[in-house]
């Protein structure tokens, strides 16, 4: 068992499969303050990757409704309902994580999902936490809520479906940390399935083996962002790199927005697998649930959140959400302008911090004529 150390948790922890940190590692930051879960991701997704045969269920990218939904149903309760309560001391988790649950040669702690946990999509959309009473009325705080959750497959640095595959058919990308399945290798015993925690792996019925997001490869070798990501209308997603060879550096937006300010953060850190996606919290919602899902620093990355307009660094990152389909690798805060470069240094966003603005005159001297608001 290898020993690799996990920032998230802040300490080292045991892990099956000992290779190399990539040379970078792909990831993602989603404002879900943001998210009104339009599903145009999920429809860029599902049209582009899987629309063939035996991929009906599958959705690589999909959002749904906290607290009550998920897909498929009950992916992380009952995962929960398996392990001890997550419990930290300041930043570092005191419990175990899904690969120190048992001994080392067995496999993460995990489940498999059943054919009719796959059969409602959207199970619990749009549900709040309780019923409104009679008479309720808005006074100041809302006493019940929701929020939209996007997923997609975390490339997590130290994955579980890659320590869980008996044929190796699940590896990592060293170039970039995208984790993928050799279809030529796998046997579809569906291992992968079991042990990730999030479920984002998925069994072709038709082809008898596991397939996953392939994080947009393809696009990312060109320098593109991936297609969920370029289709968010919210503009709620940045998808970039981490530095994993040295220091996080304070040019590189995802290093800065995750490592640096540590707005954004993991989805269940607790389990141990290091996803990288990251969530900044909705703000509306109780921190009780919130610690849960996101770990300990659910209070300072909310009143970070809240004090944006007086951070132009940290909100001139969030400004480039969406600016651009090319992944910025740098930025710099200019004026009244965030800049953003790509890998090849060629500059690709300029976002001013306060919009143009343009009043025109109600009279049009040109085609005489007067301009009225009709609606």
């Amino acid at each position: 068992m290898a020993e690799r150390h996990n920032w998230q948790l802040g300490r080292d922890m045991t892990y099956p499969y000992d290779a190399p940190l990539p040379q970078k590692q792909v990831a993602y930051v989603f404002d879900i303050n943001k998210c009104i879960e339009c599903q145009t991701c999920t429809i860029a997704c599902k049209t582009c990757w899987t629309s063939g045969k035996g991929e009906e269920s599958m959705f690589w990218n999909n959002v749904e409704t906290k607290p009550y939904g998920g897909y498929p149903t009950g992916w992380d309760l009952k995962l929960l309902e398996r392990r001890e309560p997550a419990q930290w001391q300041g930043e570092v988790l005191k419990t175990k994580t899904i690969f120190e649950d048992h001994g080392p040669l067995d496999l993460p702690t995990g489940h498999l999902p059943g054919t009719m946990d796959y059969s409602a999509v959207n199970l619990g959309e749009d549900d709040i936490t309780g019923t409104v009473e009679q008479g309720g009325h808005f006074a100041g705080i809302h006493p019940m809520w929701m929020f939209y959750l996007a997923r997609i497959c975390n490339h997590c640095t130290h994955p579980a479906c890659v320590a869980a595959c008996p044929r190796q058919a699940v590896y990592k990308r060293d170039e970039d940390g995208i984790v993928l399945i050799d279809q030529q290798r796998c046997r579809g015993y569906q291992a992968c399935v079991e042990a990730c925690p999030y479920k984002k792996t998925f069994f072709n019925l038709v082809s008898r083996t596991s397939e996953k997001c392939i994080g947009c490869y393809p696009r990312v070798e060109q320098g593109e962002v991936a297609l969920c990501v370029e289709s968010c209308i919210g503009k709620i997603r940045m998808h970039g790199f981490l530095t994993t060879q040295s220091e996080p550096r304070e040019d590189n937006p995802l290093d800065y927005i995750i490592k640096i300010r540590r707005l954004a953060l993991p989805l269940y850190p607790q389990f141990g697998t290091s996803p990288n996606v990251y969530y900044i919290p909705p703000v509306h919602v109780p921190d009780g649930f919130l610690e849960q899902l996101f770990g300990p620093q659910v209070d300072q990355a909310k009143t970070l959140y809240r004090s944006l307009k007086d951070d132009k660094q940290l909100l001139g990152a969030l400004l480039l959400f969406g600016a651009t389909n090319r992944i910025i690798e740098k930025f710099k805060v200019e004026g009244n302008e965030v800049i953003g470069w790509d890998g090849k240094g060629e500059e690709v966003a300029r976002v001013p911090f306060t919009e143009p603005t343009r009043i025109r005159d109600y009279y049009d001297k040109q085609y005489d004529v007067y301009r009225h608001n009709t609606t």
